[in-house]
């Protein structure tokens, strides 16, 4: 796949910073790929200084029309900072993401606890640009940087008994106020069939919006899966679990009838409470028709074949 692409000069690399890095092989690799981005810190996480080199690959992004990043990162659920939609930017600031560190271990043959650095090296970056839809009715469409999950699973080498992947969220209540409230049974936790985790579309995402992912969008690491419903995509993630059984997640401990293990965006099944036939995507006036798998029925349907998407919700 070629891309023909033109580099502003604000986007060339400077000179001072190519002699920072160790090798030109990431370099490398994202020039093939497309057009180079530098993605800087504007969230005060304590990495002021890091920066990101990403590819901007246009398989998987869709072309749709960008939600303005004022908004995506101003109108958040994430919890373990309260439940209003401002309260993640309002108090995520207090969330110190560095330094940080990530376990993976389970059913795999080398477990490895990772620092940032090194996962944020272990794969090429890129920039793709993927639809949000949240199980309230609402929508998004971001552009996150990161790599596919995949690239990260593979190199623990899992072992014939791992079937589903679990996800951790930090707990730190004294940082994160949200968790000094039993909203939920802290630590969040999500998971994915290991699959789902698999398939080229679920990222390890590290980044939005051409700069590194603010606290209240899920900094420092966060895993993304357009196909779901947007708490599927688990936030500032400290450990990656490999496991044979199902993992009972914070949604379905809290209510299990509401949110069930699978929670793809599917409009043929409603919400107790509320339809989820229309979506309201954040910056337009009117609703839209929400489709079947968030639009990414392509890539992801064959994973439910002979599937009852209704009981399994």
């Amino acid at each position: 796949m070629k891309f023909k692409s033109k580099l502003l000069s604000s986007e060339v690399t400077s000179k001072d910073f190519w002699m920072r890095r160790k090798t030109l092989k990431t370099l490398s690799t994202s020039v093939a790929l497309g057009t180079l981005g530098l993605a800087k810190s504007f969230a005060a996480t304590g990495e002021k200084d890091k920066d990101l080199i990403f590819s901007h690959v246009k398989q998987f992004s869709t072309k749709e029309n960008r939600t303005e990043f004022s908004k995506a990162s101003s109108y958040n659920n994430f919890y373990e900072f309260g439940t209003d939609k401002s309260d993640p930017k309002k108090y995520a600031h207090e969330l110190q993401t560095s330094p940080w560190s990530v376990t993976v271990h389970g059913d795999v043959l080398k477990p490895k606890i990772f620092d940032l650095d090194d996962l944020r090296g272990l794969a090429s970056l890129e920039e793709r640009v993927y639809r949000l839809r949240c199980v309230e009715g609402w929508s998004m469409v971001i552009p996150w940087i990161g790599y596919p999950l995949s690239s990260l699973i593979k190199k623990v080498l899992p072992t014939g008994n791992a079937k589903y992947v679990e996800f951790t969220t930090l707990y730190r209540p004294e940082e994160m106020r949200g968790q000094r409230r039993s909203v939920l049974d802290w630590p969040y936790i999500e998971g994915l069939r290991l699959d789902e985790a698999m398939n080229p579309l679920t990222l390890l995402s590290f980044g939005m919006y051409g700069s590194l992912l603010p606290t209240q969008n899920g900094a420092p690491v966060r895993v993304i899966v357009p196909w779901k419903y947007g708490f599927k995509s688990p936030k500032a993630i400290v450990s990656i679990r490999l496991t044979e059984k199902q993992p009972q997640t914070a949604w379905m401990q809290g209510s299990p009838k509401e949110y069930g293990f699978y929670s793809n965006v599917n409009p043929n099944v409603r919400h107790p409470r509320w339809s989820q036939s229309k979506e309201r995507r954040i910056g337009e006036l009117r609703k839209r028709d929400t489709v079947i798998f968030n639009g990414y029925a392509d890539y992801v349907a064959h994973l439910y074949e002979g599937m009852d998407l209704r009981k399994f919700f």
